[in-house]
């Protein structure tokens, strides 16, 4: 029955993705809805404990992955910024809220700040979602400057949880101490692990592309435990882990990408659909009115005075203080750090659990439906760039591959200066390899014999599954032995590439024999598909997409620059369409 309701809740989770996308109301409170709902309809469930534990999984997940798929490039510009509010600005909020839960709300000293350092920090994936979905591409590098604050100040309100938590349970800690040690093992053990593993993926090779996914979520676990057991910060220490790593280029790095995207999302429905089903409802009606108090104090006056005071010094704009004030969305980790002080042996005088997640709740729903709002009321849209190229995993999923071809005896190719090569099609020369050295292609090198040339390009996915048609010739096939001028084919397919062992990659024509074992790659073209055949212009256009530019070049390596504002043009959507019209460019320049 449980499985049942598993595969239930993601395909309404999927169902939820739509609709927020459609009506542009934050996914994240879509999950927590549904956990309360599915609780409403009679699912109990009431284990702090295996919340706890799996909000801790969750989270490591999560601030991996946020560290993974930081841009350092990106956000390199805006690097102290983020730090500042990362740390000083989470300190800052959490005590104005302290003092607010105790002075206006009436709620014990103590217990005020503990629920200050719980939402102190603004959440990632709250924050990343909303700027990804929703294509939020703020100007002044304000998208990188969120994400970085975002993904990195969960440690610093975990550590003042921790704090406040130990002293209203009467543990004797020095705090100087725990906080000292929190930051600086985790610091210590995320940057010795990183660059081990740094040094290690290079030296190595798994084979399958697929186990360096296993590889990595293996080096995450023993991360987080290795730094909890020396007494440090392990979200601390994953999210430097998974900084370092994700701006080194390593073999597998695509199919790790693609692994922990899909794991975090899962990660965050499952978390999000257990604290809306961990809430029960009369609890949470009876701590709105709280909830609703803190979260307006928090948006109005701590986030914003927090941001202002301490951005002073970097003289930011005004619309931008406004913009990074308003995106302090709080989420999952804060009401994973609240699950954590339930399952403490400290008692307390108020809902801890369903304040915070009530603040989760209406800040997700306010502040999440207002941020594109915001960003369109103040200016602060940049229409001429997408937002996930401040993500670093954006290029990592670009449709960018990679062939090599060898410079044989007597081809026309030896001898041939690189700048003198005509591509005839959307390609580049990314590097030439040489007696096992790497040779950068500038125009002026010679190709010579024995050369192994690796060009780059947009790479090609069959959506159909039926366009592209790979088998593997058995021994007595009727294709065994013939050459491809005798074979019977249909006018609509097509032999294009032949694999065979200890050879090669062959480009067939008529006169090819095909032979047993060989691996054959047709093309099938569907009723709507039509067979061109067009000669290339003396000069022809060709494009290639990358991750800072739309660029179009030409066989003499003359670069344009398209203007496209915001979106592809039509040509350059429709993947048909072979020759791009010069009148559709524009900024011309030379490489």
């Amino acid at each position: 029955m449980q499985y049942l309701i598993v595969g239930i809740v993601l395909i309404l989770a999927l169902l939820a993705i739509s609709v927020s996308n459609k009506h542009g109301i934050p996914s994240l409170l879509l999950f927590i809805v549904l956990g309360m709902g599915f609780g409403t309809l009679g699912l109990e469930f009431n284990d702090y404990v295996f919340a706890d534990g799996f909000a801790a999984v969750a989270l490591m997940v999560i601030m991996f992955y946020g560290g993974f798929g930081t841009n350092w490039n990106m956000v390199k510009p805006v690097a102290k910024e983020a730090i500042v509010l990362s740390s000083l600005g989470v300190v800052a909020t959490a005590l104005l809220t302290g003092l607010f839960c105790h002075y206006v709300l009436g709620f014990g000293m103590l217990e005020g700040m503990l629920i200050g350092s719980i939402v102190g920090s603004t959440d990632y994936a709250s924050v990343s979602n909303i700027l990804r979905s929703k294509n939020l591409n703020l100007k002044y590098n304000t998208a990188p400057l969120l994400e970085l604050e975002s993904g990195s100040n969960d440690p610093t309100a975990f550590t003042m949880t921790m704090v406040f938590l130990s002293v209203i349970i009467g543990t004797e800690v020095s705090v100087p101490v725990l906080i000292l040690s929190q930051i600086v093992i985790g610091l210590a053990v995320g940057f010795l692990i990183a660059f081990l593993i740094g040094k290690l993926l290079t030296q190595f090779n798994l084979q399958s592309d697929g186990l360096y996914s296993v590889f990595m979520a293996a080096v995450m676990l023993i991360t987080y435990a290795i730094c909890n057991l020396l007494g440090g910060n392990g979200y601390l220490a994953l999210y430097i882990l998974g900084i370092y790593l994700g701006n080194k280029e390593f073999v597998g790095k695509r199919d790790v990408v693609f692994f922990f995207d899909g794991l975090t999302e899962i990660m965050q429905i499952g978390l999000f659909f257990l604290l809306g089903l961990l809430s029960n409802l009369p609890d949470f009606l009876h701590a709105l009115p709280y909830a609703a108090a803190i979260m307006a104090f928090m948006t109005v006056l701590a986030r914003t005075v927090t941001v202002y005071g301490l951005m002073l010094p970097f003289r930011l704009r005004g619309n931008q203080l406004k913009m990074i004030s308003l995106a302090g969305v709080r989420g999952a980790a804060a009401i994973a750090f609240a699950i954590m002080a339930v399952n403490s042996d400290a008692n307390f005088a108020v809902d801890v659990y369903h304040i915070v997640f009530g603040i989760c709740v209406l800040s997700s729903l306010v502040q999440g439906s207002l941020m594109p709002v915001g960003a369109r009321r103040w200016d602060m849209l940049d229409p001429s760039d997408t937002v996930l190229k401040t993500f670093n995993y954006y290029q990592d999923k670009a449709n960018l591959g990679f062939l090599e071809t060898k410079i044989r005896a007597g081809t026309k190719h030896v001898g041939t200066k690189v700048k003198d090569l005509n591509l005839e099609f959307d390609f580049i020369v990314a590097k030439i390899e040489r007696d096992d050295k790497t040779i950068v292609p500038r125009g002026e090198v010679v190709f010579k014999e024995g050369d192994i040339i690796v060009l780059g390009g947009e790479t090609h996915f069959d959506k159909s599954g039926q366009d592209l048609i790979e088998f593997t010739i058995p021994e007595k096939h009727d294709w065994a032995g013939a050459h491809i001028k005798d074979l019977d084919i249909p006018e609509d397919r097509l032999i294009i590439t032949i694999q065979r062992k200890g050879c090669d990659l062959i480009v067939p024509d008529g006169e090819t024999q095909l032979l047993a074992n060989d691996k054959v790659v047709l093309i099938h073209l569907q009723e709507d598909d039509e067979l061109m055949d067009i000669a290339p212009p003396e000069r022809g256009l060709f494009y290639l997409s990358c991750a800072n530019h739309n660029i179009v070049w030409t066989t003499n390596f003359i670069c344009y620059i398209m203007k496209s504002g915001n979106e592809f043009p039509k040509f350059f959507q429709h993947r048909r369409k072979l020759w791009i019209p010069i009148q559709n460019l524009a900024v011309v320049g030379t490489v």
